[in-house]
């Protein structure tokens, strides 16, 4: 059982986002540079968290990713679904065909028990809980969107004046 880098990198990629969304659409590039993380490997995470309404996509010149829906209603597990990640301390996959005789094993049930506290535990920690965090330990104040949730006003560019209307 381990949650792999797939887990790890979108669950610290969508703070990235969150702790940036307010300032409008946040390019996969900047998350890559400040996270170190490749990216491609951005561009294929993001493509299952948009599938799932994580994430919505702004197309064009000052696009990027926006956070779908209210971070506060976004949990890790969520996150780790998206992805195609699976916790699974069982042996069997959860099929309790663990032992030669296609039985659950001695030790089944403690696995299995496991495997939904785990689950439990990430439902019960939001996206919108890990940017809190992160502010609390930068000593920095969280922007009003953050803190309260809001979606940042939408900017469109206007090509033919050329100007940013909010």
């Amino acid at each position: 059982m381990r949650l792999t880098t797939k887990g790890r990198f979108a669950v610290t990629a969508m703070i990235d986002l969150a702790l940036r969304q307010h300032e409008g659409p946040v390019t996969l590039a900047g998350i890559s540079e400040r996270q170190k993380i490749s990216l491609s490997y951005l561009e294929q995470l993001f493509g299952k968290l948009r599938r799932q309404k994580l994430v919505s996509s702004v197309r064009g010149p000052g696009g990027g990713y926006c956070l779908a829906r209210p971070m506060a209603t976004m949990s890790v597990a969520d996150i780790i679904r998206a992805v195609d990640e699976v916790l699974d301390a069982t042996q069997c996959g959860g099929e309790g065909n663990c032992s030669e005789d296609q039985t659950p094993c001695m030790t089944h049930n403690l696995w299995t028990t496991l495997n939904r506290k785990m689950y439990e535990y990430l439902e019960s920690v939001s996206l919108g809980d890990l940017v809190n965090e992160q502010h609390a330990e930068a000593g920095t104040k969280a922007p009003v969107s953050v803190l309260h949730d809001e979606r940042p006003a939408r900017r469109t560019v206007r090509r033919s004046e050329g100007r940013v209307a909010a």
